[in-house]
């Protein structure tokens, strides 16, 4: 047996403003969108990864997503410029990754980093 994908679901109702926050942040595409439901996508592929953690690193919380982008510094500026609150500066951690906090319109906690 082997998992071929695992998608993240995120609660919200309506679900407009956090599909438009995913697809303005990151430049997502809409690959489904039945109204209850929205799935967004890019054309990346990635190995399947689950991580468990006590803290999020650096004293940080735990974040409910961690996104991998391939540039950070543009990906901060546009943070700033939708006006989002950052709620972990952008910091190159000891382990080498370089990543900054965020909150997605339904209050899920994002890791934005690169390698």
């Amino acid at each position: 047996m082997a998992v071929k994908r695992i998608v993240t679901n995120i609660a919200a109702a309506p679900i407009d403003a956090v599909r438009q926050f995913y697809v303005d942040l990151f430049d997502l595409d809409i690959v489904m969108d039945m109204g209850w439901i929205a799935t967004l996508a890019s054309g990346e592929t990635a190995p399947v990864q689950i991580s468990i953690a006590a803290q999020g690193g650096s004293g940080t919380a735990v974040p409910d997503l961690s996104i991998e982008v391939d540039d950070l510094d543009a990906t901060y500026q546009r943070a700033q410029e939708m006006g989002l609150t950052i709620d972990y500066e952008l910091t190159t951690e000891p382990w080498g990754v370089r990543r900054f906090y965020v909150r997605d319109p339904a209050g899920k906690l994002l890791n934005i980093l690169s390698h």
